[in-house]
């Protein structure tokens, strides 16, 4: 590896030991070229060796989503939501309450995937996604200590467990979400996340009908449910 790398063994071993913290940006793309990490895993490798200073909010203000943008998204006519990096749900419109109206704990959508994995019609996929995500920001905010504990708790799941430890990395940008509903039946949405400038760390995630699919009206039906 190290040969492939171009690197002389030892700096190699030191650098898996945690003994040489400073790798160039040299060493690191020949790392992500040697273990084929796509685009999105090798910002994550750099992320990880060139940490950034974090930018501290009140923790009394970190999860307020804000008010202008919480008016903007009661009006639209999709489901919307804002989530924090630790996929917890900080607001949701009237749509997106309905899409899962049976959360049971508080709003995480990790801990929704692992809790009640009936209501996805690709579960897998949908886990693995998350846990991809959820990898992604942990590397940043390894000392967040609630993040910490979810990790911790999943760890308890088998699955969680064995998805954490493939490493996958992925902002999830976009996707298809396919769910189970009690009132509606089958849904399936494309989605899309777009980050909350004004809000370091918040994600404001978007939903439509896919309409090339037989559930091309499941927002429509959600839409009957508030009739």
């Amino acid at each position: 590896m190290a040969d492939l790398a171009g690197v002389s063994v030892d700096y190699y071993m030191r650098l898996e030991q945690g003994r040489e913290r400073h790798p160039s940006e040299q060493v690191l793309d020949s790392l992500a070229r040697v273990f084929h990490l796509d685009p999105e895993a090798a910002r994550h490798l750099h992320d990880l060796a060139r940490p950034r200073t974090p930018r501290h909010t009140p923790a009394d203000r970190a999860d307020q989503v804000n008010p202008t943008l919480i008016t903007l998204m009661q009006s639209w006519d999709h489901p919307a939501l804002v989530m924090n990096r630790r996929l917890d749900v900080l607001f949701e419109n009237r749509l997106a309450a309905l899409l899962c109206n049976e959360r049971e704990f508080s709003p995480n959508l990790l801990r929704h995937a692992f809790y009640h994995p009936e209501w996805y019609q690709d579960w897998h996929s949908a886990a693995n996604v998350w846990v991809a995500h959820l990898r992604a920001t942990a590397g940043a905010h390894c000392e967040d200590p609630f993040l910490l504990d979810l990790i911790e708790e999943l760890s308890q799941v088998g699955d969680f467990r064995r998805m954490w430890g493939t490493h996958d990395v992925r902002t999830n940008g976009r996707g298809i979400l396919q769910l189970r509903h009690p009132d509606v039946g089958e849904v399936k949405l494309a989605y899309e996340t777009l980050p909350v400038n004004s809000a370091p760390g918040q994600v404001l995630l978007v939903c439509q009908s896919m309409l090339d699919s037989h559930s091309a009206d499941s927002v429509g039906k959600l839409r009957h449910l508030l009739l």
